[in-house]
């Protein structure tokens, strides 16, 4: 019997390599897809017979295929993880290019719709699935410093709250994270430095336990929104 499949966008060295290794732990056969796969290294090592596959997550073409690929070469997708993020480029609002804006658009927005719509018709289908879109918590507040992240998040969850609300009806458990926090990965502890201190951090194998455990969230108490962070962390409002 063949395993059920998860696909993670954005697989990197933090929480992309924590899913992949608690998905897979959970005997998920695991498709990881991001433009290289260098880029899906650590990943590849924490999952096992996880397959990589090229796509450009601002070419909703390019995810599209990589997906129609997964779904012909490893089954059917269970879950979908959409973990892609733009750069968090500081900047005042009269700063941004429109280049940067329409990039971030197609990154956070465009990117998360193409993988949303080449799964959900086979979702709806089967009347089952999950769908998690990776988000902070810029997506509930603008930013006089990251207004191209904030812009990116808000539209991210605009997203996630209309194909909520007009599929979840039809057996699509649609998610939208929040994380309130920073992750405790390489490039944050390097940020921190002297003041690195693990407790204010989430660690990404306990925000990927999370999403496990929403994975499994019986459909008469789903959550779709929902927001992490470490009890450490002093809540931004």
């Amino acid at each position: 019997m063949s395993k059920r499949v998860c696909a993670i966008i954005g697989a990197g060295e933090g929480l992309g390599r924590a899913l992949a290794a608690k998905f897979a732990g959970e005997q998920f056969a695991i498709a990881l897809i991001s433009r290289t796969e260098t880029g899906s290294a650590e990943a590849l090592k924490a999952a096992p017979g996880a397959r990589h596959f090229a796509a450009d997550a601002t070419k909703p073409q390019t995810i599209e295929r990589a997906l129609a690929r997964v779904a012909d070469e490893m089954g059917e997708i269970d879950i979908l993880i959409y973990n892609a993020r733009g750069n968090f480029t500081a900047c005042e609002p009269l700063e941004m290019t429109y280049e940067a804006l329409e990039e971030v658009y197609r990154l956070e927005v465009v990117g998360a719709f193409a993988a949303a719509k080449s799964v959900l018709p086979a979702m709806m289908a089967r009347a089952r699935g999950s769908i998690f879109f990776s988000s902070a918590t810029a997506a509930y507040r603008g930013s006089p410093t990251h207004p191209l992240y904030a812009i990116g998040k808000f539209g991210l969850r605009a997203l996630s709250q209309s194909l909520t609300k007009a599929y979840a009806g039809r057996g699509v458990h649609i998610v939208h994270v929040r994380l309130d926090c920073d992750l405790d990965v390489p490039y944050m502890r390097e940020l921190y430095g002297e003041k690195y201190d693990p407790e204010a951090l989430a660690n990404p194998d306990g925000v990927a336990e999370s999403y496990w455990l929403t994975h499994l969230q019986p459909r008469s108490a789903w959550s779709n929104e929902i927001e992490l962070r470490p009890y450490t962390e002093r809540w931004t409002y």
